[in-house]
Formats: C-alpha cells, structure tokens, sequence
C-alpha cells in the first residue's frame, strides 16, 4: 500500500522540526525522520491502530509516537497522514472542526 502525506501533515512535521530545532538541531532532524518512518510503516498493516475514539465514523486512525500522534485514513489503496500532532494539543478541535 501506498503512504501519502497531506499537506497538512508536512506542514505539522516541518513545524515539529522547527520547534525541536530550537534547542537540538540535530536531534529534530531524526525525530521526524522516526516520524516519516512510522508513517511509513503503516503501509504494511495500516488496520493494526484504533480509530479515534468517540469519531469513528470519520475512518481516522491514530499511532502514537513517543508525545507525537500520528492521524491517518486507509482508503482503497493508499494510507493517508493527515496530520502528525503533539499529543497536549485538542487533537479534535484540528482534525473534526467544522
């Protein structure tokens, strides 16, 4: 299966690097790179996660990564991030706003 990453979701690990970078250059570039690779990862079993509770119906799943949270969609043939959130953050608020 294909991984593919919503602009949104680049724009949330460029943030996160941005913000680790303040105080770790280098540790920010291999964060998001464990990141993009637990992304990734879900192409081999994309239903091993649970959906988001209370917004099931929605078809978003959520893998968690140390304080990271990774949001994505598992469509025909492909795995969709859509967003990549700090964990402290109202997750709901970002992904079900209406």
């Amino acid at each position: 299966m294909i991984v593919e990453f919503s602009g949104e979701a680049e724009s949330d690990l460029e943030q996160i690097v941005d913000y680790i970078a303040k105080d770790n250059p280098r540790r920010a570039l291999s964060f998001v790179q464990e990141l993009r690779g637990k992304c990734e990862a879900l192409a081999y079993n994309p239903l091993a996660f649970p959906l988001v509770p209370r917004y099931e119906g929605y078809g978003i799943r959520r893998r968690v990564h140390g304080n990271y949270l990774i949001f994505y969609r598992v469509d025909a043939e492909q795995v969709v991030i859509v967003h990549v959130l700090h964990g402290a953050l109202d997750y709901a608020a970002v992904l079900f706003e209406k």
